[in-house]
């Protein structure tokens, strides 16, 4: 598939780019897809989650009645459960929701994921370009000359280019990442991918590796 390139205006260069057909010309695999964004969701979760059972209330733990006689049901101290304030049955503890992903599936989800926006018409290849310094205005002025305000735009560069990264981070329908560091979620969250040249060819060698 060959896309044409353009430059920070949004005019067409006179040349375009092959984009590989192992990475954004194979069958979308919808089940790895799943599994990969599942996988990237269960590791942002932090587990941090704690609530007070039993043993961890503060209170007496005098019992509050005898335990026959009463005619009603028995209790142990203030700390049961059934009380209001008591602690917490089978409360969340502390854990982690990390989760491992065959290398290779990573690699078939990444790729049915970037062939899937390729096919829908949602790839676009700018010229190679950076800022002099971190500039949102700057940046933003260059996305809009792209025509692609409104829209939710992840970035690809080939290389860590701060002063980018720096100036899409303000903005939240941008991210900007590099290529070796691309994952499937970002690529599916994403309404348009916008590729630096140099990105392309990234990808391919992340493929290889």
């Amino acid at each position: 598939m060959k896309i044409d390139i353009v430059n920070t205006n949004g005019e067409s260069l006179g040349r375009s780019i092959e984009l590989p057909s192992d990475v954004f010309g194979v069958e979308p695999n919808e089940h790895a897809v799943y599994l990969a964004v599942k996988h990237y969701l269960k590791n942002q979760r932090q587990g941090t989650h704690k609530a007070k059972e039993r043993s961890e209330v503060a209170g007496s733990t005098r019992k509050i009645k005898r335990q026959k006689g009463t005619g009603t049901a028995r209790f142990g101290d203030i700390k049961n459960p059934i009380f209001r304030g008591g602690g917490r049955i089978f409360g969340p503890r502390p854990r982690s929701y990390n989760s491992k992903l065959n290398s290779k599936l990573k690699v078939v989800a990444r790729n049915s994921a970037l062939s899937s926006k390729a096919q829908n018409g949602k790839v676009s290849v700018v010229e190679d370009f950076t800022l002099e310094q971190p500039s949102t205005k700057s940046f933003m002025e260059i996305i809009s000359n792209l025509k692609l305000n409104g829209e939710k735009v992840l970035m690809v560069t080939g290389d860590y280019d701060k002063n980018l990264y720096l100036s899409g981070r303000n903005n939240q329908k941008v991210r900007v990442v590099e290529s070796r560091n691309l994952n499937t979620y970002e690529i599916m969250n994403a309404g348009v991918l916008l590729f630096a040249e140099s990105a392309i060819q990234g990808i391919s060698s992340a493929e290889n590796n």
